[in-house]
């Protein structure tokens, strides 16, 4: 695992200079065969980060249609991370070292990003034992601000994701702001256009990497946003 180090400094975080920009982690979860146009606007302006679901994880076989992509994602210099559903905890981690290695071998891609994770300090010790022995990037998306120990445990922690109303009423606490932005990403959805810089200008003021849609439901990331690019 290729962790960026503990806190950088004590006390609060000042605020970002005016024109700070945040980089993207984009969730890919749209299979190439089935919707080459979204990959064709991926490819076509790569974020910094993009994490591909074959089938809510890797798939019980290769799916050789995302080699091509994801070859293509690498040349461009994005980091591609492959999802694993973690369950909040209660997923056997045999069974989450399985998915890991499927990504490694069928798609070469060494950082995860373990989904549905938990946030309590009981679960702690669970998750540190399936982040030991990762050699590439770990994002843990509890999807909530959670035990401050988990943030020592990944390089990137998702502390928000969830609709534009929920966003507008969450509060940071106070031990997270002893932290670098650049370990935090937030995930927003339902986010009209019109919303869109105002949104990111909150993001800013708490983490450093951020993904913004105006995609609506249970799915909101299985297109890319209509303002993508």
């Amino acid at each position: 695992m290729i962790l960026s180090g503990g806190p950088v400094r004590k006390g609060p975080r000042p605020e970002p200079p005016a024109g700070a920009r945040t980089a993207a982690l984009v969730p890919a979860y749209f299979a190439p065969d089935a919707a080459p146009g979204e990959w064709r606007r991926l490819l076509a302006a790569p974020p910094r980060l993009v994490v591909v679901s074959v089938d809510h994880g890797p798939g019980a076989v290769r799916q050789a249609a995302y080699v091509p992509c994801v070859a293509a994602l690498l040349t461009a210099g994005c980091e591609v991370l492959g999802y694993v559903d973690t369950d909040f905890g209660l997923r056997p981690s045999e069974e989450v070292r399985a998915d890991l290695r499927r990504y490694r071998d069928w798609y070469g891609l060494r950082g995860v990003f373990l989904d549905q994770v938990a946030a309590s300090e009981e679960r702690l010790p669970h998750y540190a034992d399936l982040v030991d022995g990762v050699r590439g990037t770990v994002v843990l998306n509890p999807g909530v601000y959670p035990d401050p120990g988990y943030a020592a445990l990944a390089d990137l922690l998702v502390t928000f994701e969830g609709p534009l109303s929920a966003y507008r009423s969450m509060r940071e606490p106070a031990w997270a702001r002893a932290f670098a932005r650049g370990r935090f990403c937030h995930l927003v959805h339902d986010v009209p256009h019109r919303q869109v810089e105002p949104t990111l200008r909150r993001a800013v003021r708490h983490a450093a990497v951020v993904h913004v849609t105006d995609r609506t439901g249970a799915a909101p990331w299985r297109d890319l946003p209509t303002y993508f690019g």
